[in-house]
């Protein structure tokens, strides 16, 4: 009898000790595969934003590889709560329409092919293109799931909003350096030429977009009263350090996505500080503030000085590159001038992508099928033709049809959904990430209507971080 009891008490103090070996090594691999993340977004930046094909494939391969620890360490910890990736479903649809647009749906004849037999025809224009799409975009969800997992406190959350802001700095940094030190072929990375692109970018219009986001990130926790007094003017100075890079890139469409950002953060300012200073308001100069604050006059005041500070800041920083590149915008998006015939300018490639809209109504030219789809409506001379639509709304359309558009349309619904009991947090930290993470992507969803800088794996990885930053579960716990 004492052996069995014996025995019971062994077997018991074994399962104990293998629990706390497995809990052990769950949180091992998750704070590895966190802060693999980190270094992830981190090194995507540096060749050119990551754009070539061998540096995509080395970021998929690694993303593929955190996912494999991912699914390790939830057999380990047993924790699988689907309803924390809910937000990812809708791009997950969206993946799995754009593979369904390779599958082959019937044979067409092709006598030019001097051949017995016809080819397979796709809903999408470029197959080969729509499979690297389809894997791009399971890249990103599944770095979006990562994201949403392991960003499970205030001090994850926090280095999160680090590395997004200190990717940006540096990057600003590098731009500010290179242009004015540049003056041959190579500047750290071979390809960069002098007064192309900007930063580590090849296309100058793509670095805003990564300025936008980390700008809307600084304002967002600095405007809602989270940071110190002693080191708010460092928030600000690295908002006025990332603003000015974004007007020196000359970019039309970053310029005016920056001043949309300040009027919007300007009109939400104090309604962001009144859940803030709801508890202490007792102060009778506090409340004569927020009465004035929540004035419409005040606001547009406040709005107008801001808007004539920018004015100011960018024709002074800018120069007169900036004012001849505004200068030239009517060419470009307006009517086409006597003489002047480019074929890659907006008003061409806007009317042709509408044309090939209303020709495949319903599901669309394939994602990355696009620059295969558009020759056959663009009116120019061919000697140059665009490989995307300018406005990534027209070729969201294009390329996956009404059933694309209700997809995204879902993914906006379901982001709006998870992220308003975030704005309504009692957590100071959890509301101003959340208006800060806001902030940033109401600039990409402007800009997005005239360049398409989320086709860059660097944006889209940054633009991913945002989602989860603004919607993200954390608990109140710091460490």
């Amino acid at each position: 009898m004492a052996q069995s009891h014996d025995k019971t008490s062994l077997d018991r103090g074994t399962s104990i000790a293998s629990d706390d070996v497995r809990k052990r090594a769950a949180r091992l691999l998750a704070t590895t595969v966190f802060f693999g993340l980190l270094t992830l977004i981190v090194l995507v930046a540096i060749p050119y934003g990551t754009v070539q094909p061998w540096w995509q494939a080395l970021f998929e391969c690694a993303v593929f590889v955190l996912a494999a620890l991912w699914f390790l360490e939830g057999f380990l910890s047993n924790v699988w709560d689907l309803s924390t990736y809910h937000i990812l479903w809708p791009l997950l649809a969206l993946a799995a329409f754009a593979f369904l647009q390779t599958l082959p749906i019937g044979e067409v004849n092709n006598v030019s092919l001097g051949i017995g037999r016809g080819v397979w025809k796709t809903l999408s224009a470029d197959p080969h293109g729509t499979r690297r799409w389809v894997s791009k975009m399971l890249a990103l969800i599944l770095v979006g799931a990562m994201l949403l997992r392991y960003t499970s406190n205030e001090r994850r959350l926090r280095a999160l909003i680090y590395v997004v802001v200190g990717v940006a700095l540096a990057s600003a940094s590098f731009g500010l350096v290179r242009q004015v030190v540049q003056h041959e072929v190579g500047f750290i990375l071979p390809h960069l030429k002098p007064g192309y692109g900007y930063a580590q970018f090849i296309n100058k219009n793509h670095f805003p977009f990564l300025m936008e986001m980390a700008i809307g990130l600084v304002l967002g926790l600095s405007m809602s009263g989270v940071v110190k007094r002693d080191r708010l003017l460092i928030h600000i100075g690295v908002a006025l350090l990332l603003a000015g890079a974004l007007v020196s890139s000359n970019s039309r469409g970053g310029i005016f996505s920056l001043v949309c950002q300040l009027i919007l953060t300007a009109s939400l300012f104090f309604m962001v500080r009144r859940v803030r200073t709801s508890v202490d308001s007792s102060r009778t100069a506090l409340r004569w503030v927020l009465r004035a604050g929540s004035s419409l006059v005040v606001r547009a005041l406040l709005i107008g000085c801001l808007i004539v500070a920018i004015g100011v800041g960018v024709v002074w920083i800018g120069g007169d590159p900036l004012v001849g590149n505004f200068q030239a915008m009517p060419t470009e998006v307006g009517a086409p001038m006597e003489g002047v015939r480019w074929g890659v300018r907006r008003w061409d490639i806007w009317p042709a992508t509408w044309r090939l809209i209303k020709d495949h109504p319903v599901a669309g030219v394939g994602y990355g099928g696009y620059w295969m789809a558009i020759p056959e409506y663009h009116d120019a001379s061919g000697e140059k033709t665009p490989q995307e639509a300018h406005n990534d709304y027209l070729e969201l359309l294009a390329s996956g049809g009404l059933i694309g558009i209700a997809l995204g349309g879902w993914f906006v619904c379901a982001f709006v959904r998870s992220v308003l009991p975030r704005l309504r947090s009692s957590g100071r930290f959890r509301r101003a990430a959340t208006f800060g993470a806001l902030i940033g992507l109401s600039g990409i969803a402007i800009h997005s209507v005239v360049d398409f800088g989320l086709h860059i794996m660097i944006n889209a990885l940054i633009f991913m971080a945002l989602v989860v930053i603004a919607t993200a579960d954390i608990s109140s716990q710091r460490a």
